[in-house]
């Protein structure tokens, strides 16, 4: 079922919606769920819609779509990815030129004074969970490449994070924190958002488990990673709803009015849990856990309409303070009210490829 939903979602829905908008870091989710689909399965599809669709990102002339040089947006680092995987199958220099492109933002932006990488030149001085998957695993695959030993300074960043964002009476990740503390929605004392949003757990789970895989080998502070990931799992995992093994849009109050299950984060939960077994993090069990959450998904909100398959629950986006954008409003409080408020979709980006690249952590499990 999962197969022939992303079968039919790369070959219609994903090419309107790079005709619709212009390429952003959920068009890179794609393109990494389908490599990964190749990958596991053999079947070159998966790649030819990635190369079908790559006028989208880079043009003949090498311009790389919604990229401005002068811009610090770290979303933005992240379509390295897609130009890494588009490299890989093409052999095109240009992609290797654009690559480079994206490291050298990376080595040129800005920090807060924690030494993280700031979210957008629009949001100075914050460290947003988002942001360490769009760089983190790019900027690590890029030391390998390169040989530079820079490992230091992405642990550094992660054990960063994991000191702004951590909530210990909780045992979760809150979205974002504001270092200098000017924020609207920032604690006075602590700096950070009020709430924990799903997806924002899972960007940051996601992120662990793809640079242990690697730095493992190149640094001996990768075990440092290994024991983020299990323990911000061992956090989240306390908050599983036992019926669907899914987890709810504000991850700690299953009650909040209109809160809901919701499909991208609870993907990306069950990506950590069996990529974090397959690697060796985790034992078998958690595994399990994982391919279990997936199944729950499919059970739950994966349909099978008139005009094909559909997933619905999926929260659209959310961010911390106003945005640039329309629907980036200036409610967005942080608050367990503002996350619920979000609208939810179907077929959205971020809950398909979330869930293409769980499917592959499964079907490696059954291989």
């Amino acid at each position: 079922m999962w197969l022939e939903y992303f079968t039919q979602y790369m070959e219609t829905m994903f090419p309107e919606f790079l005709k619709n908008k212009v390429w952003n870091y959920k068009d890179d989710l794609c393109v990494i769920g389908a490599s990964y689909l190749a990958e596991v399965t053999g079947d070159e599809k998966w790649n030819r819609y990635i190369t079908a669709n790559s006028q989208w990102l880079m043009a003949e002339d090498g311009t790389v779509a919604n990229w401005k040089e002068e811009e610090h947006n770290i979303d933005k680092v992240s379509f390295g990815k897609s130009l890494r995987i588009l490299r890989d199958l093409t052999g095109d220099a240009q992609y290797q030129v654009a690559v480079e492109r994206a490291y050298d933002f990376l080595k040129h932006y800005p920090r807060t004074k924690t030494g993280n990488f700031w979210h957008k030149d629009i949001y100075p001085n914050q460290v947003w969970l988002d942001g360490l998957y769009m760089a983190m695993p790019f900027y690590a695959k890029t030391l390998l490449e390169t040989g530079n030993n820079s490992w230091d300074d992405i642990v550094n960043q992660f054990q960063s994070a994991h000191q702004l964002l951590w909530n210990k009476e909780l045992e979760l990740y809150v979205h974002g924190c504001d270092v200098s503390g000017k924020a609207d929605w920032a604690d006075p004392v602590t700096g950070q958002s009020p709430a924990v949003w799903l997806r924002a757990e899972g960007w940051y789970l996601m992120a662990l488990a793809d640079v242990y895989e690697l730095a493992k080998g190149q640094t001996p502070r990768a075990e440092e990673l290994a024991v983020l990931l299990k323990n911000g799992l061992k956090g989240v995992l306390k908050y599983q709803d036992q019926k669907t093994k899914m987890f709810y849009q504000v991850v700690d109050q299953a009650n909040f009015p209109d809160n809901y299950l919701e499909t991208s984060g609870s993907a990306m939960i069950a990506y950590a849990l069996m990529k974090g077994t397959r690697l060796g993090i985790l034992d078998e069990e958690h595994g399990r856990m994982g391919s279990q959450v997936l199944d729950g998904i499919e059970r739950t909100y994966l349909k099978k309409e008139q005009d094909g398959y559909h997933l619905y629950g999926i929260c659209a986006s959310a961010g911390l303070g106003a945005g640039p954008d329309p629907h980036n409003r200036k409610n967005r409080t942080g608050k367990p009210e503002y996350y619920v408020s979000e609208e939810q979709m179907t077929d959205n980006q971020h809950g398909t490829a979330a869930c293409m690249m769980a499917v592959s952590e499964q079907l490696r499990r059954s291989h």
